[in-house]
Formats: C-alpha cells, structure tokens, sequence
C-alpha cells in the first residue's frame, strides 16, 4: 500500500472525474448512507463507495471545539482499494479530497446552472471550503468581481485581501442582489441571506451542512429556485435547506433535480433561479481518490 498523505488533487482533476462519473452513468443514489456516530468532542463520519474498478473509505472526524484550540475542525484519511480483491491500494489525505470534492462537485453543478457569462461571485464563509469555491467557480466561469461576507471583521477582510486580481472587497448578504454566483460554505443553522434579493439569473450553491436541522438558505430561495442536489435520497435525509423546505411546503420532492439528470443532459435547465445544495457524498470521494491515484507517475 502507498502512503499518499502529500498528494493532492488539483480542482481541474476533479472536475473533469466528477463529470465523467456522471455523464458516464455513475449512480449517486446507490452510495450506502454516511455512517454518523456522536462522540463527546463532536462526530466521526464513515463514508464508503465502490465503483470503476475501486472502492474506498473516508473515516472523518468533526470537532466544533477545535478552531479555538487552533486545530483544523475537520479532519480524516481515505483508504483507496481495488474494487476486485478489495486489497489496499493507498492511504490519501482525507481533508485534501474534502476540500477539492466538494468544491469541484459545486463547478459541475454550477456549469450546467449557471448563466455563461456570470462574472459576480458573492461567498459566505472565509474558511477552507470558501477558498475552495473561488478556485472551482473560477475555473468554470470567468468570475471577475468577489465579495465576501463573513462573521469576523478581520478574517473577512483578510480573505478578500487574497484576491486583489479579483477587485475582491468585504461585503453584507444584500450584496446577492447583484450577484450571479452566491457560494454559501459556513456553518450557520439558520439562513444567511433573503431570498427576496436574488436576481432571476443567479445560481447559488449551498454546501455548509449535512444536518437536517441546519440550512443556509430560507424558503423564498427555494420556493423561487429549481433545486439540485447530488442525490435525492441524501437530499431529504441530510439537506436542511431541503428537509425544512419540504416540510413547511416551500418545496416539493417531486420537483427535486438529480444533479446526474443535468449533467448526462436528461432535464433542462428551467428558468429562474438555481440552488444547489451539496450535502457531501462518499461516491464523490473515491472518484477524487482514484482520480489522484490514476495520475501519480
């Protein structure tokens, strides 16, 4: 077995794998369910999937406590493994394929969402997941302005002055009024903008929970919104911007999109707003593991 701790997949990688999974015939729907079990310091999440010839493992732990003790709150490894023999294969850094997935998984969505000239990015969030979403939104539209919204001042502004080639400035949630690209990456419970104020034409990818107590966006964004998600199942189990609107009737499972719908070109893309709500599936873990395995020399 390789120890494969300091290789890193690029978002390009990604999201080229992620969208050949799909359009290939890939079935989110038949990922086994993530394993949660509660702990005293937060949560360990077990996520396996098998397919293309692979099958794998992401063991993660959750630690809200952990940013005060200057330690990351998200940690893990992935366990790669020949799909015959079921033999070890690599041991990947699990936090490196988190942070390219989930944000290569939110391009492809927004590639088949988003209008092609979608220049506005607005993100909620100045974490690791909100670094992420400017590279892979990046590489599928040509962004050319970024405001962030954030909770702390200063990190705020830091993060925007990262992205100075972007006229990047720190901004407020009525900024999605003008926005064609709104990437919500926090971990808020409770929903971070009106959804009155999005233009007909946005997109929005909401990608902080896998909590059905927890959302990022209010009804009005999905009552107004075409919804996707990677999996409708995962979608009504894990999405509390999906669960709650479902439950007070803001939205319909019927009319719940697979994002494997789209991408394979089964479904148009209606009129009106987009939402995307990424839960995080272990399927979109092994196709970035064995995609980073696949392209070592």
């Amino acid at each position: 077995m390789k120890l494969l701790l300091d290789a890193k997949p690029t978002v390009y990688q990604a999201i080229d794998a992620l969208r050949a999974a799909l359009a290939g015939g890939l079935d989110p729907e038949a990922d086994p369910a993530r394993v949660v079990a509660a702990v005293p310091a937060g949560q360990l999440l077990l996520m396996p999937s098998s397919g293309e010839g692979f099958a794998g493992v992401k063991l993660a732990s959750v630690a809200p406590g952990n940013p005060e003790r200057g330690l990351p709150r998200i940690q893990g490894h992935y366990l790669l493994l020949d799909g015959t023999t079921l033999s070890p294969l690599a041991l990947l850094d699990g936090i490196a394929i988190t942070a390219v997935r989930t944000a290569a998984v939110s391009a492809v969505a927004a590639d088949v969402l988003a209008r092609p000239e979608a220049s506005r990015l607005v993100v909620f969030g100045t974490g690791p997941q909100a670094h992420s979403h400017v590279a892979a939104l990046r590489a599928v539209r040509p962004v050319r302005e970024l405001v962030v919204v954030g909770r702390d001042p200063a990190r705020t502004r830091a993060f925007a002055a990262e992205y100075a080639e972007l006229s990047a400035r720190t901004g407020t949630p009525d900024d999605v009024a003008e926005a064609d690209l709104v990437a919500c990456c926090t971990t808020a419970r409770t929903p971070l903008f009106d959804g009155a104020l999005l233009p007909e034409h946005a997109t929005v990818v909401a990608v902080g929970s896998h909590e059905p107590e927890a959302r990022e966006v209010d009804d009005t964004t999905v009552a107004r919104s075409t919804v996707v998600v990677e999996a409708v199942t995962a979608g009504l189990r894990e999405a509390g911007d999906v669960v709650l609107a479902v439950r007070s009737g803001a939205l319909a499972e019927e009319d719940i999109v697979p994002l494997a719908d789209l991408v394979a070109g089964r479904v148009p893309v209606p009129a009106g707003p987009r939402l995307f709500k990424s839960v995080g599936m272990a399927w979109e873990d092994l196709v970035v593991a064995a995609a980073t395995y696949r392209g070592l020399p």
